[in-house]
């Protein structure tokens, strides 16, 4: 191995060798714990340790990292109390997730990394987002993000690369080639000879290089972040190097060849480093075993501390109010002047004003820069606010859910258009797994609304049409917003976007240009969690929210006889429980009525919740209607038969006969 020193003082090569050296012998006290079984797993990087101890060496501390579970030179090279990362591997609450995950499943703002989620991919695309604030803040910042070899197989390293690439971010895209995936060898998982040429698709400049030479690794990351200041841009690194140990310590290595363990075992990173520097006198071996022996006792100091740290202790309560990053509402009136706009102008005007009050603000989606979006919800946006705010994406909704978490995280308000509700699924993983779950697991917010144009009555067949609140009503961590009118729509998209939570806002399409409202021309909020009381009466309380509130309305128009309280519930979670339970107890009769097929829905979650509390006031059993449990068609009669309107009526006079 050929170590090129350039222009290195020994200073700082030595400050490379200690950085080095610090993760090797961290692990090497790993793998006894393990076999003592006082560590349940562990995750080794034994034979990686120059990647991420170069990337980290070259990188400012207020530079944003993106690691794996084998990047522990990241950990130890942003100085974190070696104490808290025992801690963190034993679950204890000294750690950075309070129990709550494990090993390297974790970030932290104060030592800028943003640890893995174990779907991998979709830490490509929150380095995207924290790239494109440190651009909006023209800040000069880089940003690193790591993956192995197996990962740029998901679409996810597809999405990222392309929209680095298109947005000319400053990211530093680092494969960390070990040849395997678990198990499976590189010539299983890709047919390129370099995983370094894929940036020639996305028009990126790329590199190889040798993952087990420290000055390599350092010298060129050097350059390029000097490079990229003035230049910002992706660059796609493909580091050739080895895991020497099993994909984590129970898998072990025998389905690698011996002969190639051998090989790399030459090639070790740690060791031939240390012999360069002793062959060239600028490590001697009384520096060298004073170091190692000051490393071992902060490892066993630390160790100590962290046993000694009493195991957590369950705290429903801590636990429950973990899941949403606390926010006090705070009511913004209205104004008096009020003007008579569509549910659509009440979107776009909230949207207006809250990028407006908030110029931390962005909001991305497919065409909605100069085209307006596919609603013209956006139209004339740019003019106002600038294509750096106002952003148009490529296809690829995951990528730009995931660019979302990166643009809160690195402090901006992330908007996500979502052209139709039904293509949220090509960002289900990010929504329900990255953004749900990472103030629980790391107390990090994710400062991100989701608009969802949804719904049926249009004709638009199976693709276009979908009501699917419910695949994120069951997801804990997610705010779930659906108004039915101009006035609800436009105060609670202002409180969405002013939550520091993420909330799926789903807006249905029947609505945008059927429904007229006087809605004040001024910024309002209204509270999320709060149900409306539309209509009161005594015979039976009917829920409702989006489009069926308006069907509810047409029946009770037809039928004046009927004494009903109508709840039009507007946020689906927070749930307004007390409304709902306040109504029964008062009319002893419950129907619900949703959009969205029966099976599985809401209105059974709401029926059950209504069964437990309310059993003893009921007079009737609770109706849920709703449409079939088919894909929603196209043909209008197909889709009229789909739809619950027409069987609501005859639900309704039946529960009240009962």
């Amino acid at each position: 191995m050929i170590f090129d020193r350039k222009n290195l003082t020994d200073i700082q090569l030595l400050d490379l060798y200690k950085r080095i050296l610090k993760p090797r012998l961290i692990e090497e006290k790993m793998l006894i714990l393990i076999r003592q079984g006082k560590v349940s797993k562990w995750f080794s990087g034994i034979g990686q340790e120059a990647i991420s101890v170069g990337v980290t060496a070259v990188l400012d501390s207020d530079e944003y990292i993106l690691p794996m579970h084998r990047n522990l030179g990241v950990f130890t090279g942003r100085d974190i109390p070696l104490y808290r990362l025992f801690s963190q591997w034993q679950g204890k609450a000294n750690g950075f997730t309070k129990g709550r995950d494990r090993s390297f499943h974790f970030g932290s703002q104060q030592y800028k990394i943003i640890g893995m989620i174990s779907h991998l991919g979709p830490q490509l695309g929150v380095a995207d987002g924290i790239a494109l604030a440190n651009k909006l803040k023209k800040n000069g910042k880089v940003t690193a993000v790591f993956t192995g070899e197996g990962a740029t197989s998901e679409g996810d390293f597809h999405e990222a690369l392309n929209i680095a690439s298109v947005w000319e971010l400053p990211v530093l895209f680092v494969i960390e080639n070990n040849g395997y995936g678990l198990s499976t060898p590189t010539n299983e998982q890709y047919r390129c000879e370099n995983l370094a040429d894929k940036g020639i698709g996305y028009g990126m400049e790329s590199h190889i290089v040798d993952g087990n030479n420290i000055l390599e690794v350092f010298n060129l990351l050097s350059e390029l972040k000097a490079s990229m200041k003035d230049n910002p841009r992706p660059v796609l690194l493909e580091f050739k190097t080895f895991r020497m140990r099993g994909h984590e310590e129970a898998s072990g290595t025998k389905y690698v060849p011996q002969e190639l363990i051998d090989m790399w075992a030459e090639k070790d990173p740690v060791e031939n480093f240390r012999n360069f520097l002793s062959e060239n006198k600028i490590l001697t071996t009384e520096f060298d075993e004073a170091l190692r022996l000051e490393i071992k006792k902060d490892i066993d100091d630390s160790l100590a501390l962290a046993n000694a740290e009493p195991e957590i202790e369950a705290s429903l309560t801590e636990e429950l109010n973990d899941v949403y990053k606390p926010f006090i509402y705070e009511e913004v009136k209205p104004s008096t002047e009020k003007e008579n706009i569509r549910f659509i102008d009440a979107i776009s005007s909230a949207l207006k004003q809250s990028m407006e009050r908030f110029e931390n603000s962005v909001i991305m989606g497919q065409d909605i820069a100069e085209y307006g979006g596919a609603f013209k919800i956006t139209d004339g946006f740019v003019a106002q606010f600038g294509k750096e705010r106002v952003i148009n994406t490529p296809i690829c909704e995951s990528a730009v859910v995931s660019a979302g978490m990166g643009l809160s995280i690195n402090g901006y308000k992330a908007i996500v258009e979502m052209q139709f509700a039904d293509f949220v699924s090509t960002g289900f993983n990010p929504i329900v797994n990255l953004l749900a779950k990472s103030h629980y697991r790391w107390l990090e917010k994710a400062d991100v609304v989701v608009r969802m144009p949804c719904g049926g009555g249009t004709q638009a067949g199976p693709f276009h049409s979908q009501t699917n609140e419910a695949w994120f009503t069951k997801t804990p961590g997610l705010k779930v917003v659906y108004p039915a009118f101009p006035y609800d729509a436009k105060g609670l998209l202002n409180e969405s976007i002013n939550d520091p939570n993420p909330v799926l806002f789903f807006e249905h399409k029947q609505l945008y240009r059927s429904v007229y409202q006087d809605v004040p021309k001024d910024y309002y909020t209204l509270p999320l969690g709060k149900a409306a009381l539309l209509k009161e009466g005594n015979s039976v309380t009917i829920i409702a929210f989006g489009a069926a509130v308006h069907w509810v309305i047409d029946t009770l128009d037809k039928n004046p006889e009927i004494s009903a309280d109508l709840l039009d519930l507007r946020t689906l979670q927070p749930l307004d429980t007390d409304a709902i339970f306040t109504s029964v107890k008062k009319t002893g009769r419950a129907i619900i009525y949703q959009e969205d097929s029966l099976f599985g829905g809401i209105a059974s979650d709401l029926s059950a919740l209504i069964m437990e509390n309310c059993f003893q006031y009921l007079d009737a059993p609770v109706k849920r209607v709703a449409s079939l449990d088919t894909p929603i068609p196209f043909t209008k009669a197909l889709e009229d038969q789909y739809l619950p309107k027409g069987r609501f009526e005859n639900e309704l006079i039946a529960l009240l006969a009962y």
